[in-house]
This record gives structure tokens, sequence and C-alpha cells, in this order.
């Protein structure tokens, strides 16, 4: 270590050194340092250099100040317990301005610099932006310049409102709701929201999205030849959901180790219900499997340019959808054709073909028995034979009750 030659001032108790090259005005550079007893104790504690302000007249105030306070016992008793206590209150002071910021922190501001920002990284690029659309034309009006405190029931009942007299739809304000549940989960998470979540004392508007519309074999055969003079791949790839089922993202995630074409077997992971399920072929698809050749296990059996996994339905299924006329004048959405309606009408055909709906929902892969009643309203056929039968079994009772008190009259 270096050794310093310290310098006496006229003042007891403080000393200087001085730089050896630097020098403060026409003066060589002074650090300043203070010795004191305290509690029998001696003290040596720097100051700093005469370069960042501080002087004899500063050291000696300082001296006055900490022998004043050991003599008192009260106040901070050394520049160390000085530096600490001024630590402290930065601190205290930066906590009570976060405080401050959090309490006044308004949904616009949280939304642009926290949320969106993390949605960017988490989501898919569609997801956060449909999410960024209906925050700025649905929420950001009502509840963007409200601190996340002050946000109630009252004000998403607003957000609703005006959704509904706009005519959006039930599911789109649904969705507007849940990016607003999200906006508070994420702030409650990070502690700048406490309470309960005021979407969760908002009514959802209820819906019934059910798709309606589904393929007749006749459309489905229509469908795959205008496909195929399109595009192989896309008339594969609905064949596949039409015969099995799949969603379009498990037909995108679907590898060629997934697919075992001597058992007919496809198994398909990852679901959208997080549970994995096995997919049967038909000679069809086995047929389809066959020709486009075994790749490598890791390898996917439909890929984008370069090999890499496809992202969305391509638009020469919609424009081929289009050219057949099967979305003309129609203005429910439930009743329009779309990729989906291929797997739609997979389970539609197997409901009217009297498969158990337990059956259909171990196919379809749903969680539950209630996703798959959706179906049951889509075999007419078998629900009007329902009542046949129920009018049958009437017309039996009524009958039988004629006889009977036929046979009594006799």
């Amino acid at each position: 270590m270096a050794k310093y030659t310290w310098l006496a001032t006229p003042i007891n108790g403080v000393r200087f050194r001085e730089h050896e090259e630097r020098k403060h005005g026409v003066k060589k550079d002074r650090f300043y340092q203070l010795r004191y007893m305290s509690g029998g104790n001696r003290f040596e504690e720097s100051l700093g250099w005469a370069s960042q302000g501080w002087t004899l007249e500063k050291a000696m105030a300082r001296l006055s100040e900490i022998k004043e306070n050991i003599r008192l016992g009260q106040g901070p008793q050394s520049m160390k317990e000085k530096r600490d206590l001024h630590k402290a209150e930065r601190q205290a002071e930066e906590r009570e301005k976060s405080r401050l910021s959090a309490e006044n922190l308004t949904v616009g501001q949280f939304f642009a610099e926290t949320y969106l920002p993390q949605a960017k990284a988490d989501k898919p690029r569609a997801t956060w932006r449909r999410d960024e659309e209906l925050f700025r034309l649905w929420a950001a009006p009502v509840i963007g310049g409200t601190p996340l405190k002050a946000v109630s029931p009252f004000h998403l009942e607003r957000v609703k409102k005006n959704m509904a007299d706009a005519g959006r739809a039930p599911r789109s304000i649904h969705y507007c709701l849940a990016i607003i549940r999200q906006i508070f989960n994420h702030a409650r998470r990070l502690d700048l929201f406490m309470g309960d979540n005021p979407v969760g004392k908002v009514k959802k508007p209820s819906e019934d999205n059910r798709r309606l519309r589904f393929l007749t074999h006749e459309e489905a055969d229509t469908l795959l030849e205008a496909l195929g003079k399109k595009s192989l791949d896309v008339r594969d790839m609905a064949l596949l959901s039409l015969h099995c089922g799949l969603r379009a993202g498990e037909i995108f995630a679907l590898t060629w180790g997934d697919v075992d074409l001597g058992r007919g077997l496809l198994a398909i992971k990852d679901t959208k219900s997080k549970h994995n399920r096995t997919a049967i072929m038909t000679s069809m698809i086995k047929d389809m499997l066959s020709e486009r050749g075994q790749g490598y296990p890791a390898e996917y059996v439909f890929t984008a340019k370069g090999g890499k996994k496809i992202g969305q339905v391509s638009q020469t299924f919609i424009k081929v959808i289009n050219a057949l006329g099967f979305n003309s004048d129609v203005l429910d959405a439930r009743q329009r054709v779309v990729f989906h309606t291929c797997r739609h009408t997979y389970a539609s055909w197997l409901v009217e073909q009297g498969v158990d709906l337990y059956v259909v929902a171990e196919l379809m892969g749903h969680e539950t028995l209630a996703m798959t009643k959706r179906y049951a309203h889509l075999s007419p056929g078998h629900l009007q034979a329902a009542v046949r039968t129920l009018e049958a079994s009437m017309v039996k009772a009524k009958h039988g009750k004629v006889l009977d008190i036929a046979a009594r009259r006799g």
C-alpha cells in the first residue's frame, strides 16, 4: 500500500495529504481527514478532496458536529453513521416516491410500459397485436388515464356497453375483458396493484358461438378437388382435418416421428387442451401420407420454406372457399366455412353416424363431454328420429288404451 504524508492544520483533529500530481487551483489537491475520540476509541475518518468541494472550514464544521453529537449522545456520532443515516433517508425517499408512483400509475402507463413489452416477448405477434388493438380502441378511452387502484366494475361495464353499442360480438367483448384481467393480474404479481381484480365482478355477455356450419360429403369432395388444383399441401392438410379431426396447429406441429403408418395411428402432442391423444387414420389418410414419402422423425410432415414449421393457414384455402362461394351472403360467423370447419365436420359426421358422444370426445381430444355435446344439435336427423320414436310410443300407448276400453265394453 502507498504511504501518505499527513500534514497538520490549525484545527486540532483535521489533517490533510496532498495529491502527488493533481492540482486544485494553484495548489496541489488536498484530501481531508478527521481524527477524534469516542467511547475511549480513536477514530480516523476520511472526508474527501478539495476538488470534490471539501475545505478546511467544512472539515472543521463536520468535526464540531460529530463532537457535539458525542457530547450530547444523540445524532450520528461518526462519519459512517452520518453516511448510513443519509443512505437510509435516501432509500426511504425512494420508497416513498415508488409508493406514490405506484398509487398514481395509470392503466395506460402500465399497459404501454410493462404489459405490452412482456406480451411481445411471450405471445405470438398476431396475439399481442390484437391485445394492443382492443386495448387502444375500447379499454384506453375508458380506463387508460385512470390509476390502477381506481378502476371499478362500473368502468368495465362502460367498456362493455361501448363495444356492444358499436356492434362488436360478445366474443370480442370477452376477449377485451380477458386482456384487462391479464393486465391487473400482471400488475398484482409485480406488487403494483393490491386487492381483487375488478374484472371478476363484471358479468360476461352471454353468447352462443357454436359453429353451426359443417360440410356435406359432396361439399367436402368439391373442396378437396378445388384445393388439389391449387396446392397439394393445402389439400392434404384439409383432408387430414376432415378425416382425423386435427386442428390446424396440430397439423402444423405433426412430425414424421408422430406417424405410425403400420398401425394407422397419429400421435397428437402438445394440444390446445394440454392432453396428448391418438388419431386414427382412414385408408385415404394412409395413402396420402405414404405418397408424401416418410421423412426423418424430427421433420415436419408439412413445412414452410426451408423446412420450417408453418405458422398459419394458407391464403390458398381462403381463396378457394371464396371461389366456391361457400361463404357468399353469409353474415353469421358461425355459418362461415373456415379451416376449422373441417375439424367440426369430422365430429359432425361421426355424430350423424350415431357414434357415441363419449367416443367422439375421445377422438376430438375434448377435456369435457360438455364440449362434445355442442355437436349433438348438428345431427337433426337423429333428433328427429328420437322424436319419431317418442311419437310412435305415444301412438302405441294410445292404441293399446283404446283396445283395452273396447275389451271392457265387450
